[in-house]
Formats: structure tokens, C-alpha cells, sequence
């Protein structure tokens, strides 16, 4: 076998690539060998997505682990996390195979060490990279004496038990609920975890179909929910949710068929938890909104900024014993989930919310939409260091700016805040700003762009 070139697909936090361009069953076959060498680990439990080269890799993958004694759990079709469940629910590392919202032709591994712990460059992908390009070179690992057992299991009802279990929904009353799988994980989920829910279910495009037909499975993208929206008007729905393609990231629209902001969100559901676990800790990034920490010390709780990236979210949950963790991107990470991000106890936790008290959900989150933002918008560059660099300069001496470089660069003032982040995979830099005002965010976001893009 030829060398591959695994700088290409391992990224910080996973594999990802075109298959079988970057990577085929071959390869996955040796990921799960060096994926049960460096956990050293006597069983694992491993699933996959809707993707149509993702039975083939996963089965190779477990061929690979098992040629090692290492016995196999496979848990077939399942959303993201419903594998960092397995992996907590069993105690045994886990590795998912999706390539979330990516095109239809890549595909990916997630993996996560018993407990759902994360793995990434520096716990251990490093090693596991390593072991894959030296086998790749001199020839597969010597098999064990005995091969381990792969076994069929399915813990999806399971999952669904665990999540339920977390959020009582019985008492809500009846709501009408729109939900976009985008032919995703979320059409194999949300009908069991929604079973026997005072929830009148409006499934769109629930088909599981990795050729993603409709639309991208990336709701972060606007464009992609505009199904959604428009299907929560034309129904007078009560609320919109929509999932990606492994379904471990949920989206929210209203009854208007306005997004939520992901922001919004996390301040609703700390509220949550806080009122379950009183004084605790709740993790943000450094680009969620003012909103959110202030939402935390209203109620009792210590926020804690971290940076963009679920592996530094995970650790600072463990650091911190937190209750809870909130991104920009829709990913919410729950202590009563082994610290793992999960979209559809997010949604449970909403729709309980929303199912508790009489008015729309639009009247619900305005509390916690405090302030005007920008969004995400990115600038392609030649030099992502040059002009980070410049706009420091711009703003160093700025009167009443406090300047820190947690992740990129966050300049604060009393009125307005943005973060400027380069981007680990492209020549991208990522502005977001938020103001007290419209008109404030504009000219902000307009002045750093101005420097940017010069």
C-alpha cells in the first residue's frame, strides 16, 4: 500500500475526507487497529451514519479493531450522539463514522474514549495518525491470537429512555412541532425520542439519504432552512427545529419562522439546568453573546469563557465540573450527558420551556436576545497573521478597548465586543461582532472589515 497522506484527513479534532479519493476501507481498517491500540482497550462500540460508504468503512474499521482481540460493538445506523451515549452508556470508546454537514462523496471518524471523552491531536489522534502511516508503509499490525467478536446491538430506544429521563415533557401542553432532518440522522432519531410526546410531529425530508438531495445538512448555512421557515408559517406551527447530518447539532425557528439565535439558546437552557443544579458552572465561548454569561449570573450560576472548539469545550467541562456548555454553532454539551454535545436534549429543553408556559416561543427567547449581532462573516485572505496583526494595531490604543487573544483576537468596550479568528483549515479570517445597538454593530463590523479586506 501506497503511503497515504493523512495530513490531508486528520484534522484537529477527527478524520475527514473524500472517499475513496483520501481514504477508503483499507485505511479505516487500520484507524480501528491503531484506534484499539493507543485506548488499549478490550471492546469498543463503533456506528455510522446514512452515508453510503459509511456501512463499509465501519465494518472495516471494526475488522480492523477486532484483528487485534478486541471485541466489537456495533451499533449500526445512529446520530452522533447517540454514539457518544454508547460510549458513555457502556463505558467503552466509541468511534462514529459521519462527515456531519460535509458533501455527500467525504466522509469521516469521530472518536471518543470510554465516557465519551474526546479524542483530538493532543489525547491521542496524534498517536492513532502515526500508527496508521507506519503500517501503511511496512505492513498491517500482526494479528492477536484470538480475534475479537463484533456484535450487533441496537441502543437507540435506549438513548431515547436516557434523554427523556433528563427533561419531563408530560405535563407540557400540546404543540405542533416542524422538524428538518435534511434527509440526516435526525429521521432515524426524532421519531423514537419523540414517541408518546404531546407533540403533533411535522416530519420534512425525514428519508435517510447521504446523498443529501433537498438541501446540505448545515443548517448553519441560511439557505438551508428556508423549508423549515416556510413550512412553520404555512402550518402555524409552534416551533421549528432543524438537524445536520449526523443530527448532533440542532437549529431552532419560532413560530414566526424567525431563527434563534444558538446564543439565545444556551441562556435558555443554563437557565434550566441552574434551576436543576443550583450555583453551577456553565461554559461559553468566546464568541456566544453577552447575553449568555449575564443569563448565568442572574440565576445563580458561574459562567466560564473558553475557546471555539468542542475538544476545549469538553476539557473545560471536565476542569470545571460545569453543568452545562453552550456554542455559537449550536452545539450544547450537558454534564448529564458524559460532558458530550447533544442537539436533541437541547431541543427537549426548549420545547419543554416552550410547552410550559402559554405564550410563543418568540416571547419566550426575547429575554435572552439581548443585543444586536452580526453573525459569522468571513474574509479570505493571503495573510492571516498580517491581518490579525493590523487590526491589533488598530485597536491597541483605542480608549476604553480591553484587547485578549483567548481565541484570535476580542476587543471589548462598553458598547460593543467583536472577535476576529483566523480560521485551522482555510485562509479564512472570522468576524463576529456584537453591539447594544444596530447601528453600532454595523459600524464596527464595517470599520474591522475595512482593515481586514484592505
Amino acid at each position: 500500500m501506497a503511503v497515504p497522506d493523512l495530513s490531508q484527513i486528520v484534522k484537529a479534532y477527527d478524520v475527514r475526507g473524500v472517499v475513496p479519493d483520501q481514504w477508503d476501507e483499507s485505511l479505516a481498517e487500520l484507524f480501528g487497529a491503531a484506534f484499539a491500540r493507543v485506548t488499549d482497550a478490550d471492546a469498543i462500540v463503533v456506528g455510522h451514519d446514512m452515508r453510503p460508504s459509511s456501512p463499509g468503512l465501519a465494518r472495516a474499521f471494526a475488522r480492523g479493531a477486532a484483528s487485534l482481540g478486541v471485541d466489537v460493538t456495533e451499533i449500526g445506523l445512529c446520530s452522533t450522539d447517540q454514539l457518544y451515549f454508547a460510549s458513555g452508556y457502556l463505558n467503552l470508546p466509541g468511534a462514529m463514522f459521519t462527515a456531519s454537514h460535509n458533501p455527500a462523496r467525504y466522509n469521516g471518524i469521530k472518536m471518543c474514549r470510554a465516557g465519551a471523552a474526546p479524542i483530538g491531536q493532543d489525547s491521542g489522534l496524534a498517536e492513532i495518525r502515526a500508527l496508521v502511516e507506519g503500517w501503511a508503509d511496512s505492513g498491517a499490525p500482526e494479528p492477536a491470537a484470538q480475534a475479537g467478536t463484533l456484535t450487533q446491538r441496537d441502543v437507540l430506544a435506549d438513548y431515547a429512555a436516557h434523554l427523556r429521563s433528563l427533561v419531563d415533557l408530560t405535563a407540557i401542553r400540546p404543540l405542533k412541532v416542524v422538524v428538518d432532518a435534511g434527509n440526516g440522522m435526525g429521521g432515524h432519531t426524532v421519531p423514537t425520542v419523540f414517541e408518546g410526546l404531546p407533540l403533533e410531529l411535522d416530519a420534512l425530508y425525514f428519508e435517510l439519504d447521504g446523498t443529501f438531495p433537498h438541501h446540505e445538512a448545515n443548517p448553519l448555512d441560511p439557505k438551508n432552512i428556508v423549508d423549515l421557515q416556510a413550512r412553520v408559517r404555512e402550518t402555524g406551527a409552534d416551533i421549528g427545529l432543524a438537524f445536520d447530518g449526523d443530527a448532533d447539532r440542532c437549529f431552532v425557528v419560532d413560530g414566526r419562522g424567525e431563527p434563534v439565535s444558538p446564543s439565545a439558546i444556551t441562556a435558555l437552557v443554563a437557565s434550566r439546568e441552574l434551576a436543576k443544579h443550583p450555583g453551577g458552572t456553565v461554559i461559553h465561548n468566546c464568541i456566544t453573546s453577552w447575553s449568555v454569561p449575564e443569563v448565568v449570573k442572574e440565576n445563580g450560576g458561574t459562567p466560564v469563557r473558553t475557546r471555539v472548539g468542542h475538544s476545549f469545550i469538553k476539557a473545560e467541562m471536565a476542569r470545571t465540573g460545569a453543568i452545562f456548555g453552550g456554542e455559537h454553532s449550536a452545539h450544547y454539551y450537558f454534564r448529564d450527558f458524559w460532558n458530550a454535545d447533544t442537539g436533541m436534549l437541547a431541543a427537549l429543553h426548549v420545547l419543554a420551556a416552550l410547552g410550559g408556559q402559554k405564550g410563543p416561543l418568540s416571547d419566550l427567547v426575547a429575554q435572552y436576545d439581548r443585543y444586536a449581532a452580526s453573525g459569522e462573516i468571513n474574509s479570505t485572505v493571503d495573510d492571516q497573521a498580517g491581518r490579525m496583526e493590523a487590526v491589533k494595531a488598530a485597536y491597541e490604543r483605542r480608549e476604553g478597548a480591553e484587547l485578549d487573544e483567548l481565541d484570535g483576537l476580542t476587543v471589548t468596550t462598553a458598547n460593543w465586543w467583536f472577535n476576529l479568528r483566523p480560521s485551522n483549515t482555510e485562509p479564512l479570517l472570522r468576524l463576529n461582532v456584537e453591539a447594544r445597538d444596530q447601528e453600532t454593530a454595523a459600524e464596527v463590523r464595517d470599520e474591522v472589515l475595512s482593515i481586514v479586506r484592505a
